[in-house]
């Protein structure tokens, strides 16, 4: 078994608490459903956003959803002029038998610009 890095990002409409936690719920869930993923196999999980959503942390909705067992933290992500504003994105890392290439990274809502290529709309 080996650790690997799950990818993620959604954007929000509005700074507010309930836009920020109802993306990240969203995006939490979309990463698990897509990779088959057991919460007993995350070993921790990374969020960030950009400077321009400060309403809550992200982390809030990992632990609504009942991720109370598992490590989580909040960064600010690294402003860049003219990168995507509303920004949350995930780093999960999981012990899995599957090998990177397997792995689904997904890509939501104003997010799918960051990685078009792995957006299967």
């Amino acid at each position: 078994m080996m650790l690997r890095g799950v990818r993620g990002a959604t954007t929000v409409s509005q700074n507010t608490r309930e836009d920020i936690l109802d993306r990240t719920k969203e995006l939490l869930r979309s990463i698990v459903d897509a990779n088959s993923i057991h919460k007993d196999d995350v070993a921790s999980i990374v969020f960030s956003c950009t400077r321009d959503l400060d309403a809550v942390f992200p982390a809030e909705a990992a632990r609504e959803d009942g991720w109370t067992e598992v490590a989580l933290e909040c960064f600010s992500e690294m402003y860049v002029e003219g990168g995507l504003k509303q920004c949350i994105r995930i780093l999960m890392h999981v012990n899995t038998e599957k090998s990177n290439a397997e792995l689904n990274h997904i890509y939501i809502h104003g997010a799918t610009s960051l990685r078009a290529d792995l957006v299967n709309e």
